[in-house]
C-alpha cells in the first residue's frame, strides 16, 4: 500500500450511512462559533452523490423561506456528526437537478410505497480491537453495603381548647 492510500485509509470513518439519491435526510453538522461548539441540523433531499473513497460527497437541497439552499457535505468529514434518513424517496436518476426548477409540492420526490426507514450503514474497515496483555487480573473488592434503617416515631399532641 503506498503512502497516499495509507493516509487516506486513516482519515476514513469506520461506518458510513447508506446514501441514496431522492432520500430526505437530516444531516447533523458540528458548527464552531468562537470558543463553543454546537450541532446544527440541515434537513433536505439528496440530489447527488459523487466521488469515492475519502473524497466522496453528497449534496442536500432544501427550500428555506422561499429560497433554495444546497449544501455539499463530505461523507468522511469529522464535521458531519451523523446522517438520519427521514423519508425514502423514489428516484430513477443519479442526479436530481430538475428539482432546482421546481417549487412547492412538485419539488418533492415520490415516496417509496412500503419502504421502511432503516439506518443502513456500510462498514468500511473493521475495528481492530487488540486485547491488551493483562499483567495481573484486577480484583475488585466491593465495600460492604450497610443499610441503616431509622425508625422515627412522631407523637401527635392534641390540645383541647375550652370555650
Amino acid at each position: 500500500m503506498d503512502i497516499i492510500k495509507s493516509i487516506e485509509h486513516e482519515q476514513m470513518k469506520n461506518k458510513i450511512p447508506e446514501l441514496r439519491v431522492g432520500n430526505t435526510v437530516k444531516v447533523h453538522v458540528r458548527v464552531k462559533e468562537g470558543n463553543r461548539e454546537r450541532i446544527q441540523v440541515f434537513e433536505g433531499t439528496i440530489i447527488k452523490v459523487q466521488g469515492g473513497g475519502v473524497n466522496q460527497t453528497f449534496t442536500v437541497r432544501r427550500i428555506a423561506s422561499g429560497v433554495g439552499v444546497e449544501k455539499t457535505f463530505l461523507v468522511h468529514s469529522p464535521a458531519v456528526e451523523k446522517v438520519e434518513v427521514t423519508r425514502v424517496g423514489k428516484a430513477r436518476r443519479a442526479k436530481l437537478f430538475y428539482l432546482r426548477d421546481r417549487v412547492g409540492k412538485s419539488a418533492k420526490t415520490k415516496e417509496k410505497v412500503g419502504a421502511r426507514i432503516q439506518t443502513n450503514e456500510i462498514i468500511l474497515k473493521e475495528e481492530a480491537v487488540e486485547a491488551a496483555p493483562e499483567e495481573a487480573p484486577a480484583v475488585e473488592t466491593e465495600a460492604p453495603v450497610v443499610e441503616e434503617t431509622v425508625d422515627t416515631v412522631t407523637e401527635e399532641t392534641t390540645t383541647e381548647v375550652k370555650e
